[in-house]
């Protein structure tokens, strides 16, 4: 494996000289107010989404069980994505659009600290998405998890991004 050499353009963070990794050192950054969104999408049947709408699954509220998933999975990143810094999270917000062929999970998640916090957005939709797999799977096993990005973020020195 070759190794990046300066000027190769921008630079692995969580990558050493020698190809090892380890956590990036955020002792001297800026605590400020940090916010990011994911959202992954679900594809599935119409018939799936009529019952998610009204709640008529065979296990229940599918909605209310995956967005309690998708809070503690924002929670749980540190520990389920290793060089992840664990974060004082101030609020996570879990929500879901029913659409004509999927649901579309989108997670907000807020911190104050020294880094951002996208990578428990995208874990709260994940794990939301899960969520209603495992609510529907027994109705539509064909289901499909798709679409899991950031759609923006905002704080600290790289500053503000959309999609």
């Amino acid at each position: 494996m070759t190794q990046p050499q300066a000027g190769d353009g921008p630079q692995l963070t969580h990558v050493r000289a020698d190809g090892s990794a380890h956590m990036v050192d955020v002792s001297a950054k800026e605590e400020t107010t940090r916010v990011a969104t994911a959202q992954a999408v679900l594809r599935t049947t119409p018939e799936v989404l009529r019952l998610l709408g009204e709640g008529g699954l065979p296990k229940g509220d599918a909605l209310a069980v995956a967005r309690v998933a998708g809070i503690m999975a924002a929670k749980k990143t540190p520990e389920l994505v290793p060089l992840c810094h664990p974060l004082p999270i101030s609020k996570v917000t879990v929500d879901f659009e029913l659409l004509e062929d999927a649901v579309r999970i989108e997670a907000l998640v807020k911190t104050r600290g020294v880094t951002g916090v996208e990578m428990e957005a995208l874990t709260a939709a994940s794990v939301a998405a899960l969520g209603v797999y495992d609510m529907i799977k027994a109705v539509d096993k064909h289901a499909v998890i798709t679409d899991i990005q950031v759609l923006a973020k905002s704080g600290g020195k790289s500053g503000d991004w959309t999609r």
